[in-house]
C-alpha cells in the first residue's frame, strides 16, 4: 500500500493525558517516535514543540467528548497544522488490543496511508454560532421544563386553569398565576377576575369552575412564587441570547432572508441552519453527504440480498431536530398548499406521517444547499408539481376514483399515452 503522508501524527485524547505518535519516512524506512503529555495549556505548547522539531505538518485525533477541544484550539491558533478529527466509530480497536499508545500508533497509520475520513470542523465564528444556538435550544428546554412544573403544580393545588387558557406562558395565564402567588383570597369570581384580556372575557365561568376548590397554601404560594422567578429568569437568558444571536447574524442577513423564503423555515431555523453547517458547501461534496451527515437519509442493512431495515442513522441531532420541526410547519400550512404540503401528504399515504415528515426534512435541506451552494433564491414549484409532471398518470387516477364512486361522465377522454421509440 502507497504512503501519502511521509511525515503525519495522531493523537489519543483522555481528560489528563494525551499519548502521541508520529511517524516519519526516513529511506526506505518508517521511524515511531511516541511520547505522553499532560492537558494542561503549558503542557499542550509543549506538544506544540514537539511536533513542530519533527516538521509535522498533518495530525489527527479522535473526537472524545470535548477532551480535544483544548487540544485544537492550541494547535490551530498556531496555523501550522492540517488538522483532522476522527469519528471513533471508524477507527475502533479490535476487542482485547486498545491501550492509548496502540491506538494513537494504530490512528497515525491509518492516516499515514490515507484511511482515514474527518469530521466536519467549522471554522471558529461559525463555531462560535454554533455555541449560541445550541445553548438557545438549552434554555428552551430548560424554560418548558420550569412550565410543565408550574401546571404540575397547579394540578395538585386542584386548579384546571390549562384547561381553559392553555399555555403557562401566556400573558393572560401569568396574571392569574402572580395573583395566586400573592393573594390570600380563594374565591373564584375574584380570581377569575385576574384575566383582564378581552378574548378571555367568554370564559369567565369555565374560570370560575376551574378555580372552584383551589387550595392556596403558603408552602405552594412558596413554590410558586420560586418556579415564577425561574421563568422570568430563562426567559430573560433567552432575549439576551437571542439578541446575541442577532447580532452575530448581521453578516449574513441576506442569507437568512433568502432562507426563510421556503416553507415552514423559520428565523430560529435560519439561524440553526447557518450555525451547524456553516456558508461554505465545499466541505460537502454534493447535496447527499449534507443529508447523510444530518441524519436524515434512509439508513441501510441489507444481507443475503434482503433488506432488513431502513431507519436513519445518528447525525447531528440539532439541524435534524430544527428541519423535522420545519417539515411539520410546512406541510401545515392551510392557506395556500406548496410543494412540501403535497409532497407530505403524498408520503404519509404509504409510509405514515412521521417517515413523511423526515422525507420533506430531508428535501428542505437539499433546496437549502443548492441556495447556499449557488447564491440562488426559493423557487416555489407549486402544489400541483406532481400533477403537471405526470398528466396521464393525474387523468388515470382521477378517473378511477369517479367510477370507483359510481359516477359516469357524460363525454370521452382521450388520454395520450406515451410511446416509447422501438430500437432499430
Amino acid at each position: 500500500m502507497k504512503i501519502l503522508y511521509r511525515r503525519c501524527a495522531a493523537l489519543d485524547i483522555h481528560e489528563k493525558r494525551i499519548s502521541v505518535c508520529a511517524r516519519m519516512v526516513r529511506g526506505n524506512k518508517v521511524e515511531v517516535e511516541e511520547s505522553v503529555f499532560d492537558t494542561f495549556t503549558e503542557d499542550l505548547e509543549q506538544l506544540h514543540a514537539w511536533l513542530s522539531q519533527r516538521r509535522i505538518r498533518r495530525v489527527a485525533m479522535e473526537s472524545t467528548g470535548v477532551y480535544w477541544r483544548p487540544v485544537w484550539n492550541i494547535l490551530e491558533a498556531t496555523g501550522s497544522y492540517e488538522l483532522l478529527l476522527l469519528n471513533p466509530q471508524h477507527v475502533k480497536a479490535l476487542p482485547g488490543h486498545k491501550t492509548d499508545r496502540v491506538d494513537a500508533a494504530r490512528i497515525a497509520e491509518l492516516l499515514q496511508y490515507g484511511l482515514v475520513r474527518p469530521s466536519f470542523v467549522p471554522p471558529r465564528p461559525v463555531r462560535e454560532l454554533r455555541d449560541l444556538v445550541r445553548q438557545r435550544v438549552h434554555v428552551v428546554r430548560d424554560r418548558n421544563r420550569v412550565s410543565n412544573r408550574i401546571h404540575r403544580i397547579l394540578e395538585t393545588a386542584n386548579i384546571k386553569v390549562s384547561c381553559v387558557l392553555g399555555k403557562v406562558t401566556t400573558a393572560t395565564f401569568r396574571s392569574i398565576l402572580e395573583g395566586l402567588a400573592t393573594t390570600q383570597c380563594t374565591r373564584p369570581e375574584a380570581l377569575a377576575l385576574l384575566a383582564t384580556n378581552k378574548r378571555v372575557r367568554s370564559k369567565q365561568e369555565q374560570l370560575r369552575k376551574a378555580l372552584r376548590g383551589c387550595r392556596l397554601t403558603e408552602h405552594f404560594q412558596f413554590l410558586l412564587r420560586d418556579m415564577l422567578a425561574d421563568l422570568d429568569r430563562l426567559t430573560a437568558k433567552l432575549k439576551m441570547l437571542e439578541t446575541r444571536i442577532s447580532e452575530q447574524m448581521r453578516p449574513h442577513e441576506e442569507l437568512v432572508a433568502r432562507l426563510c423564503e421556503i416553507p415552514g423555515v423559520s428565523l430560529i431555523t435560519a439561524w440553526t441552519l447557518i450555525a451547524e453547517i456553516g456558508v461554505d458547501m465545499s466541505r460537502f461534496p454534493s447535496a447527499g453527504h449534507l443529508a447523510s451527515w444530518c441524519g436524515l437519509c434512509p439508513g441501510n442493512n441489507e444481507s443475503a440480498g434482503k433488506r432488513h431495515s431502513g431507519r436513519t442513522g445518528k447525525g447531528n441531532c440539532y439541524l435534524r431536530t430544527i428541519l423535522v420541526e420545519a417539515a411539520w410547519s410546512a406541510a401545515r400550512i392551510t392557506r395556500r398548499r406548496t410543494f412540501f404540503t403535497t409532497l407530505f401528504f403524498r408520503i404519509s399515504q404509504r409510509a405514515g406521517m412521521k417517515k413523511a415528515a423526515v422525507a420533506v426534512a430531508h428535501r428542505i435541506l437539499r433546496v437549502i444547499y443548492v441556495m447556499i451552494r449557488d447564491g440562488t433564491r426559493y423557487i416555489e414549484q407549486g402544489a400541483d408539481y406532481f400533477d403537471r409532471l405526470h398528466p396521464e398518470k393525474t387523468t388515470r387516477r382521477l378517473l378511477a376514483r369517479l367510477e370507483n364512486l359510481g359516477q359516469t361522465l357524460g363525454f370521452d377522454i382521450s388520454i395520450s399515452r406515451r410511446v416509447r421509440p422501438q430500437p432499430t
